[in-house]
């Protein structure tokens, strides 16, 4: 019997990619024979425009690694890996993908992206136009699993992601007062933005591939176009401030010297990998089932809800 990651990446293309600068893009478009599917959930963004969910502190004191969201809309609300959350007592990443009931509150696991700020900014978070660093989400990604594999919980290495971050700092000449995560894409706005423009999604995209030069970076894979037309701005921005800091940590602008030929071989290759990694499967945060992915060189990580593979996400590991 195949597993629900290899029967969806079955059932999906790689189209042409388009790039910027050493940043390429590889479109994952529904198959030919393949119908579109409708999202039965709101997105995270959609849900806080429709005012339907809150997300605060889980109280007064807070706690670093967990949140509380509440949502009170009709409908689930997917909140993905590595969306960053700002405000309150400090800036947080989500560490796995999570499917919120409808008409519930729910506690969920996070991980801190600004070290040096403990006080309330406001009494809920936003959520920001952007997600992790590709390079500190796999990492954290890869820390998650290990995590629920030994005790059972989501939880990440709060230490090593704030020394990725400080070293993410000094590699691209960027400083915070609070060391938060979201000034290395404010002071490196320009260069992400127009990653954003180039990369727009195409008719059927379902998910994104992405690769530095000829480097496979890793993908995420959404189970409607509505979905990924949704994300892709966030996930090309993370990918994007890995792309400035490749060769060295010069913030110069890159060159494209990929074959695309190769790396679109290499692309195909890595999904292949994915569908065919070890699984460990364990409760959802909310609805559905959390497979965590491992193999050689790489951490991967799947939602799986009445038997459909809400969110697939998979990084190679430097």
């Amino acid at each position: 019997m195949h597993s629900p990651v290899a029967i969806a990446l079955k059932s999906i293309d790689i189209a042409p990619a388009v790039s910027f600068e050493n940043l390429l893009l590889f479109p994952l478009v529904l198959s030919d024979d393949v119908q579109p599917g409708v999202a039965g959930y709101h997105t995270l963004d959609d849900g806080l425009n429709r005012r339907e969910v809150e997300i605060t502190e889980i109280s007064e004191q807070g706690s670093v690694p967990e949140l509380r969201v509440v949502n009170r809309g009709s409908s689930p609300v997917l909140v993905v890996d590595g969306e960053e959350l700002v405000g309150a007592k400090q800036n947080r990443v989500v560490n796995l993908t999570i499917l919120v009931a409808p008409q519930s509150e729910l506690t969920i696991p996070v991980s801190c992206v600004e070290a040096g700020r403990w006080r309330a900014r406001s009494r809920t978070f936003t959520s920001a136009p952007r997600a992790q660093y590709s390079s500190g989400r796999a990492k954290r990604m890869s820390q998650v699993t290990r995590s629920l594999a030994n005790d059972g919980m989501a939880s990440s290495d709060q230490a090593q992601v704030w020394s990725d971050i400080a070293d993410k700092f000094v590699q691209l000449r960027t400083s915070s007062p609070t060391g938060a995560m979201e000034a290395l894409f404010t002071h490196h706005g320009p260069f992400i933005d127009a990653c954003v423009e180039r990369c727009q999604p195409i008719r059927r995209q379902v998910g994104a591939l992405f690769a530095i030069k000829d480097a496979i970076v890793g993908f995420d894979l959404f189970d409607s176009p509505d979905t990924l037309r949704v994300l892709l701005p966030k996930l090309v921005r993370s990918v994007a401030l890995d792309a400035l800091d490749r060769g060295g940590g010069r913030v110069s602008p890159p060159t494209a010297n990929a074959d695309e030929g190769t790396t679109t071989f290499a692309a195909a290759l890595f999904l292949g990998t994915v569908g065919t990694a070890r699984s460990h499967v364990s409760p959802g945060v909310g609805l559905g089932r959390n497979l965590r992915l491992t193999g050689q060189g790489l951490t991967g990580a799947a939602l799986v809800n009445e038997k459909r593979v809400v969110h697939l996400s998979a990084f190679t590991l430097t």
